[in-house]
């Protein structure tokens, strides 16, 4: 396997936290200080596990900077106070951003003893096919 180093460990800890603040903020009905604190939080988290060269690499694409503009709009309007607003355009950022992992996670999770099989059901197999991007997709 490869090995996980302090700074990594730290990184997942803090991006971890920053998911559970954010998830507070949302349900505490987009509490601006909870929300703000959870992105920051979420970014640095992000920032020590995959390394600060790789993280300003993977934003600043040319062909993602309408996501990564959205992304950060979006947690500069939080911090300037209006957060139902930037958790929108975080949102669709966030989206646009990591679409591309979408397929990855979602074959992941079909894989996953009790939840695979919730996501095989024939009428939640059609939402999550189209969600992944994949229309003709065979089961092995």
């Amino acid at each position: 396997m490869f090995e996980i180093s302090d700074v990594q460990k730290i990184g997942v800890g803090l991006a971890a936290f920053g998911v559970f603040f954010l998830f507070l903020g949302v349900i505490l009905i987009f509490d601006k200080g909870l929300l703000a604190i959870g992105n920051i939080l979420f970014i640095c988290g992000l920032a020590c596990v995959i390394g600060l060269e790789r993280t300003f690499r993977f934003f600043f694409q040319r062909h993602k900077a309408r996501a990564s503009l959205a992304f950060f709009g979006g947690i500069g309007v939080v911090l300037l106070g209006w957060p139902l607003i930037g958790m929108c355009l975080e949102t669709y950022g966030f989206v646009l951003l990591f679409s591309g992992f979408f397929p990855v996670a979602i074959n992941f999770l079909r894989r996953v003893p009790v939840l695979g099989t919730f996501l095989n059901l024939p009428g939640v197999s059609g939402v999550v096919d189209r969600l992944a991007g994949d229309s003709n997709r065979t089961t092995v």
